[in-house]
């Protein structure tokens, strides 16, 4: 069981803290709407990787046959994170009279690890491989494996959100904007790496 739960927590925290599109949407939607709804996209893991776990142990052995699907998936996540790096574009209306932004927390980030191929092929690989040789031990060594992986993953994100909310108070102006378009870029760049890799998938290489 202990091997299972550090494992877990090995895992947890390099993929909570690992450069991807929805640790950049983290740090985006903090700084434009606030550590809650920075939160809200650290927990979307916790919503939208139920299915893709039951998917993962039941395809795990026919990731061979998979490519094209997660050739789409990843073409559809670039798409869509494309639009999050327009969005972080957009100047940040802070005038009294100004109408407030939805924050749509849950739609973005949900879709956004949705569409991400990441966490698809985490777990068609290690992932599954990983918590089949848990289950394989006893029910308790999978849940520790669950729940060090999830604690990990989401904690880093969280402690990710503290953060960035502290520079958040330091910032203002000029230099928010500056920030909010790095971030912006950021986000463009994974949008590329996703088409890219897609690209490869459908291709077959």
């Amino acid at each position: 069981m202990m091997t299972a739960l550090a494992t877990g927590v090995l895992l947890g925290l390099f993929c909570g803290l690992a450069p991807g599109p929805l640790l950049a949407l983290v740090l985006a939607q903090t700084l434009r709407h606030g550590p809650r709804e920075g939160c809200k996209i650290a927990l979307t893991p916790l919503v939208t990787d139920a299915p893709i776990i039951a998917l993962a142990l039941v395809l795990a052995a026919k990731l061979a046959q998979l490519r094209p699907l997660l050739g789409i998936v990843s073409i559809a996540g670039g798409a869509f994170v494309l639009y999050l790096a327009w969005d972080g574009f957009r100047p940040v209306r802070v005038a009294a009279a100004a109408p407030v932004e939805r924050p749509r927390s849950w739609f973005k980030g949900i879709l956004t690890n949705l569409l991400n191929p990441h966490p698809w092929l985490f777990w068609l690989t290690v992932g599954a491989a990983t918590l089949a040789k848990a289950m394989a031990q006893s029910g308790v060594a999978a849940a520790a494996f669950l729940c060090g992986f999830y604690l990990l993953l989401v904690g880093s994100k969280v402690l990710v959100v503290l953060l960035a909310a502290r520079s958040r108070d330091l910032l203002a102006g000029r230099p928010y904007r500056v920030v909010m378009r790095v971030l912006a870029v950021l986000l463009a760049f994974f949008a590329f790496l996703l088409f890219r890799e897609g690209w490869k998938h459908l291709a077959g290489t």
